[in-house]
This record gives structure tokens, C-alpha cells and sequence, in this order.
């Protein structure tokens, strides 16, 4: 069998020894931000990590992590980007703020323990795929793994357009306040969300071509990223200040789905 623990364990000491050093970068900043361009930038890791351990071989290992790579240094970028732009993430400086007001944490416990030690474990276990996946036994590429594929590949894509709509809309003065409605938008609410799901959903479905053990293992990944997606860190949050600052965004909430694609409901 192959020898599941002993990869785990080694991506996640290189997963520790990169987020204690992010995190002491961090403590130079005063500024977490950042931290979101690694969530997909460290599986990017350990998808190289776990592509080395099997000595690059396998279809299924080159696939996951050719895949896992174009996903990761996109998103990766493209936060890293928006951080530069932007400045600080509001939601990291009122986290830093009531942690040491409310608790009397300082900036270091907060920032360690409510973002670099709770982000770790998460990224561990969504990019599962990635790394056990690649310990599969097949030697060949099958319809099923064509299909995980595909699925991912349209992911990267959808997640890929619904990201440059954003920075389109928000990038027109006269869109100031404004609720984008259009392109994808007009048939999710997220479209950014909904393909980052597909992503790892794809990537699941390659590890099932790839064996039965494999596929076990690895569909904690696909399922907590779905969870996070639609119920933690990213509908409930984004939804909850749009609600607040955009009088617009009750109505459209009403006619378009909130997740999976769908033709807009009539007014």
C-alpha cells in the first residue's frame, strides 16, 4: 500500500516551516493580507512536493499537478495583486483588532493562532487531491480522469472570467456602488466561488480514476472547500457586506442563484 502518511507528513512539515516564515514577514507588515495569495500558492507546493515524493511519474500525478499549478499561480497572483492595490483586507484588520481589545491577545498571538495556525490544517485537507492523488496505481489515463479533467480545466476558466468581469466593473468610476450584474454574474452570484469548487471537484475526479484507496482519502479536499465556500469564509461573507452597503444587492440576490449557475428568475 502505498505510504500515505509518510507523504503527509512530509508536505505538511514544508507546509509548517513556510507558514511560520510568512507568518514572521507578517509581524514585519503588521498586515495578514496576504496570506490569501497563499492559500492557492501552497498547494501549488504541495502538489510539487507530492509530484517529487512519487519521482514524477504517472499520468495522474503530471495531471494533478500541471492542473493544480495553473489553478494556484493564477488565484495566487491575482490576490497577491489585489493586496498590492488595495492595501489591507478589512476583514483581517477588524479580526487583529477585536482579538487584541476583546482578549488582550497581541498582534503576534493574534495573527498566529486566527489566521497562519487555522489556515495550515485548511489547506492541507482541500488540497488532499493533489497530493494522495497521486499515489494511485493506474498507468493510464481513463474517461473518468478525461472527465476530471475537463470539469477542472472549465473550472479554472469560469473562475478564471467571473475574477476579470470584477476588476472590469470595479475598475469603471461610474460603477461606484453599483452591484455587478452581468457577464457571469447575471447567472450566479458567484461565479468566482462556483468555479473554484469545480476545480477541486475535478481534481477529485482524476483521483478516482486513479484508484479506489486514493479517491478515499483524498474527498475531505473537495468537500471542505464546498463547505468553506458556501457556508464559512466566502458566500456568507461577501453576502453580509453587500447587504449592508449595496441597497441593490437584496433585489438581485432575489433573481439570481446564489452558487450554481442558473437563468435569472423573472421580476
Amino acid at each position: 500500500m502505498p505510504d500515505y502518511a509518510q507523504l503527509l507528513l512530509q508536505n505538511l512539515a514544508i507546509s509548517t516551516v513556510l507558514f511560520v516564515l510568512l507568518w514572521l514577514v507578517n509581524l514585519a507588515t503588521r498586515d495578514p493580507s496576504f496570506i490569501d495569495s497563499w492559500w492557492g500558492l501552497g498547494m501549488v507546493v504541495n502538489a510539487w512536493a507530492s509530484f517529487l515524493f512519487v519521482g514524477g511519474v504517472g499520468p495522474h500525478a503530471l495531471a494533478l499537478t500541471v492542473l493544480c499549478s495553473v489553478w494556484g499561480v493564477r488565484l495566487g497572483s491575482y490576490l497577491l495583486w489585489r493586496w498590492r492595490r488595495h492595501g489591507p483586507d478589512r476583514r483581517y484588520a477588524t479580526m487583529m483588532a477585536l482579538a487584541q481589545k476583546e482578549r488582550g491577545w497581541g498582534y503576534a498571538k493574534a495573527s498566529l493562532l486566527l489566521v497562519f495556525a487555522l489556515q495550515l490544517p485548511l489547506q492541507m485537507i482541500v488540497s488532499l487531491p493533489v497530493q494522495v492523488g497521486q499515489l494511485g496505481e493506474s498507468q493510464h489515463l481513463g474517461p473518468v480522469a478525461w472527465a476530471g479533467i475537463a470539469l477542472a480545466v472549465f473550472g479554472i476558466l469560469f473562475e478564471s472570467i467571473g475574477d476579470f468581469q470584477l476588476v472590469a466593473f470595479k475598475a469603471n468610476p461610474a460603477n461606484a456602488g453599483k452591484v455587478l450584474q452581468s457577464g457571469l454574474w447575471r447567472y450566479t452570484r458567484h461565479p468566482n466561488y462556483f468555479g473554484d469548487a469545480c476545480v477541486w471537484w475535478g481534481l477529485w475526479v482524476i483521483c478516482v480514476d486513479a484508484g479506489f484507496d486514493v479517491a478515499i482519502w483524498s474527498m475531505p479536499g473537495p468537500i471542505l472547500i464546498t463547505t468553506l465556500l458556501t457556508k464559512w469564509s466566502g458566500v456568507p461573507t461577501v453576502e453580509g457586506r453587500m447587504r449592508r452597503k449595496r441597497p441593490e444587492y437584496e433585489a438581485y440576490v432575489q433573481r439570481t442563484s446564489g452558487f450554481i449557475p442558473l437563468p435569472p428568475k423573472k421580476a
